[in-house]
């Protein structure tokens, strides 16, 4: 049997865990090493590995080939931050699906990204790099998310929703069909969103109204 890819995980934290447990039910990668900038981690034990040193040690590591990343950060600035860091220095990507997740037909997922348990990614959606679809989330047919999304545990995004890159769309959340949220929006944690968003917006409440822009 062939040996699975090596991945190196950047990021030590709660969501972290949910995404080792995505990997190693998903089965396609071993993770190799875990990577954190808080120096305090360093050397001890996080979730059954151990915290090897920081972002940029992955620089000296010892591979013939440079291993796969996987950014395991939740909030959406870091982990852009570092995964446009990792880019510019020639690393590839893996992405990760828990297997209790469903990936429907003519879906695409974005390298880097993670699905996790009880997710649905729907029909011909289209989910970019580096993108969180939480647990229980749902991604109806024909949605677009942009790069560096995070769609928080049980948020319902109907058919043909977008969503610009860097947004957060809120946990238990709901965008009906066709609706448009910017680059960098908010969508607060139980809102029901029955409008546009723009750029850089903030929106709560059901229905959503924009509390801040």
């Amino acid at each position: 049997m062939a040996k699975r890819p090596a991945v190196v995980l950047i990021g030590a934290s709660g969501h972290a865990k949910v995404v080792i447990d995505a990997i190693e039910h998903d089965g396609r990668y071993r993770i190799a090493h875990l990577l954190d900038d808080n120096r305090t981690l360093h050397g001890k034990p996080f979730f059954g590995y151990k915290v090897a040193g920081a972002t940029e040690s992955i620089l000296a590591m010892p591979e013939k080939r440079k291993p796969w990343v996987l950014v395991s950060i939740g909030d959406n600035a870091a982990r852009a931050r570092i995964a446009a860091w990792l880019r510019a220095k020639g690393f590839r990507f893996a992405s990760a699906v828990h297997p209790g997740a469903r990936i429907g037909r003519g879906a695409v997922l974005g390298a880097g990204t993670v699905v996790m348990a009880g997710a649905v990614v729907n029909s011909d959606a289209v989910v970019g790099e580096n993108v969180i679809v939480n647990t229980a989330a749902t991604i109806d047919h024909d949605c677009v998310i942009g790069d560096g999304v995070h769609i928080a545990p049980g948020a319902r995004l109907c058919g043909g929703v977008r969503v610009g890159a860097g947004s957060f769309i809120g946990a238990g959340s709901v965008l009906i069909p066709g609706i448009r949220v910017g680059a960098n929006a908010v969508i607060g944690a139980g809102s029901t969103l029955l409008d546009h968003v723009s750029d850089n917006a903030r929106a709560a409440g059901s229905p959503a109204r924009i509390v801040a822009a």
